[in-house]
């Protein structure tokens, strides 16, 4: 039987590359580490690439070991589930890889300007009834834009429709750079080592007969960001409960 939730919470806070601060706890106060990610913790001066909303941290404890040139950074809410990763990579030695446990509407509190150079949203909740609930709308964007490099990069990968479509127009209606898009990843030619990594609910989704879409944008530092006026038709299948994942709550 697998460790229970308080064992896996005990683990997360003794775990040196495991950083805690919901909510209620970072209220006003400052984060010790931004700005000096790289100088304090990683002790080298490699580029920094967070994935917003990791889940179980598959995608960050991959792409650390494919990339030991740069340092990733998983960030959650929920703990028990990034417990996975965080342990896989305590066990494995690694020194590129962390987790940050916390809200992710208040990630711009944890990183200085220009401090962050890629962003990877794996399967986000779509948040099909608010649109500044999305990790890919107008309002997340700014916040990105305190922390990430001019003309950073953002990763989508994602099952639902819904999201993708709404990104597109996203993309689209604020002239947003597009290195690459698709709504058919493992049919495009491009699921190369990266790409092909699968997360557990990535994997479910395809045995159900699910496009896996991907889209790759940059985000640059000037211009105002408008919100797309569209209908986008709702995703028809009954997706697993991402709202455990997600790692989003937004304040009243």
């Amino acid at each position: 039987m697998g460790k229970g939730k308080l064992a896996k919470f005990a683990d997360m806070a003794s775990y040196p590359h495991v950083f805690e601060y919901p909510y209620s706890v970072v209220e006003n106060v400052p984060f010790e580490l931004k700005g000096c990610w790289n100088e304090r913790f990683f002790k080298n001066n490699h580029p920094i690439v967070l994935e917003l909303g990791c889940g179980r941290g598959e995608y960050t404890v991959g792409l650390g070991r494919i990339f030991p040139e740069k340092n990733f950074i998983g960030v959650d809410i929920k703990g028990a589930r990034m417990w996975t990763g965080a342990t896989d990579s305590l066990n494995a030695g690694m020194t590129n890889v962390a987790f940050l446990r916390t809200n992710i509407e208040i990630i711009d509190r944890f990183f200085a300007p220009g401090e962050v150079g890629e962003i990877w949203l794996t399967f986000s909740d779509p948040q099909m009834k608010k649109a500044t609930k999305r990790l890919t709308s107008t309002y997340f964007m700014e916040r990105y834009r305190k922390f990430l490099v001019d003309g950073g990069i953002v990763h989508l990968k994602t099952d639902s429709n819904f999201m993708f479509t709404y990104t597109r127009y996203m993309v689209e209606k604020n002239h947003l750079p597009v290195e690459f898009m698709t709504d058919d990843l493992y049919h495009s030619g491009l699921a190369d080592d990266i790409l092909s990594i699968r997360t557990y609910y990535e994997q479910q989704w395809l045995d159900r007969g699910l496009n896996i879409k991907y889209l790759k944008f940059r985000l640059p530092q000037t211009g105002e960001l408008t919100e797309p006026d569209v209908e986008i038709e709702l995703d028809e299948y009954r997706s697993y409960n991402r709202s455990k994942r997600s790692g989003l709550q937004t304040s009243k």
